[in-house]
């Protein structure tokens, strides 16, 4: 597929914008964009069908999670049309559960929680409750409405469970991002600070500016100043972002088959949380990509479910 495009230290290398859109601009080639196309890494199926059997599993999963566990669907966490959830629960119920909370992706522009509810089973089955959040995809929204209601979504589930056993957030590539930004939260305005016991972040995207020079920012209309601000890894870089909790988990996961741009977004996201003081670990997960990391969440003995059950019960 040719070599990898190292682009995150030239751009925190240039002494200004002017410089960071210049060299970006000078790497514009069918590489950088194959690199952001995760369907075209699929080594099991062509990329239109590795992207069609993505949404059937999980419009297929959702649909078992809706018939078979108890939930509330479609909640308001705020006022905008979009800001809605669904909550599955497992068969006890109780108000002192650990939360998982996950954000779908899609770049930002498609993908929905209505079509992503992969792990719902094999964790409410365990005692688990599960959230999908929903947020307004561009052309609608922008990164920052994005992030501000994810951010929003959270506080929600810390209010109206305050006795929660620990929230866990979880996204998946556009969605990684978005759960990486809740590591920056400024909790304070919110009136509550979230009882967050761990993150998971898989296959993600962390320093948006190389997709600020792709097809995929053509609905997002991204400035290079709108990336870098919405760029987890420019601000554990530059501004050193310290943890709240320094005893919090924070799993940094990529499949095997991803593309080596997304292998090095997240060693390189995994390296600044280090850095940091952030309590992360890295995970390369075999023989699978994009897609399936997720889509094996349906399944109760897949690697990456264990991981989070382990996580979740050994911070209980």
């Amino acid at each position: 597929m040719g070599p990898t495009v190292p682009l995150t230290g030239h751009l925190y290398g240039t002494s200004s914008p002017h410089q960071a859109v210049n060299w970006l601009k000078a790497q514009l080639s069918p590489e950088l964009e194959n690199q952001y196309s995760p369907s075209r890494w699929v080594v099991r199926l062509g990329a239109e069908e590795a992207l069609r059997t993505y949404k059937q599993i999980g419009c297929e999963a959702t649909r078992k999670a809706r018939d078979t566990c108890r939930n509330q669907l479609h909640v308001p966490y705020g006022e905008g049309e979009g800001e809605r959830l669904d909550i599955y629960f497992p068969e006890q119920a109780s108000e002192t559960l650990p939360f998982f909370v996950f954000f779908h992706g899609g770049y930002w522009q498609s993908g929905s929680k209505d079509e992503s509810a992969f792990m719902v089973i094999p964790l409410t089955a365990q005692g688990v409750a599960v959230v999908m959040v929903a947020y307004d995809i561009a052309p609608k929204g922008t990164l920052d409405q994005m992030v501000d209601q994810v951010t929003r979504s959270v506080v929600f589930v810390q209010k109206r469970y305050p006795h929660n056993k620990g929230i866990y957030l979880c996204g998946h590539s556009a969605g990684a991002h978005l759960a990486a930004m809740m590591l920056l939260a400024n909790w304070t305005k919110h009136g509550v600070t979230p009882n967050l016991r761990g993150f998971f972040l898989v296959s993600g995207v962390y320093d948006l500016q190389p997709i600020v020079f792709t097809s995929q920012n053509a609905p997002l209309l991204m400035t290079l100043e709108d990336a870098q601000r919405n760029s987890p890894q420019w601000h554990l870089e530059v501004a050193g972002a310290q943890p709240v909790d320094p005893s919090c988990p924070v799993l940094v996961a990529v499949g095997q088959h991803d593309s080596p741009e997304f292998h090095r977004q997240s060693r390189e996201l995994h390296q600044a949380l280090c850095r940091d003081g952030w309590k992360a670990s890295f995970e390369e997960l075999r023989d699978v990509d994009h897609f399936e990391i997720i889509e094996n969440l349906t399944q109760k003995d897949d690697a990456l479910t264990q991981i989070i059950l382990k996580t979740i019960f050994q911070e209980l």
